[in-house]
């Protein structure tokens, strides 16, 4: 077996774990506020990882980590649109 096949899977069970989360989040009622020094440091610490991995010529470390980046930021993005919906509401 290639080892590269268990980077993969690793892969595609983080991706499916976030993808979740993100959407469960998404969908609360009262979903808890994210610190957005969770979203920076992630994004910062993908960024990294995505250039180490890049450096070490591992593809399957690559697209793992610049999709950790992406979903780093679609959830920032999401948690802006909620906040930004939330206080609308509230202000009506």
């Amino acid at each position: 077996m290639h080892p590269d096949i268990l980077g993969w899977a690793a892969t595609a069970v983080l991706m499916a774990t976030l993808i979740r989360q993100m959407i469960k989040q998404w969908q609360a009622p009262h979903p808890e506020t994210v610190s957005k020094w969770l979203f920076l440091g992630q994004m910062t610490a993908s960024v990294l990882f995505t250039a180490y991995s890049a450096l070490l010529g591992s593809t399957v470390f690559v697209v793992t980590n610049v999709l950790l980046l992406l979903t780093a930021v679609v959830g920032q993005t999401l948690a802006l649109c909620r906040r930004r919906r939330s206080t609308a509401l509230r202000s009506r």
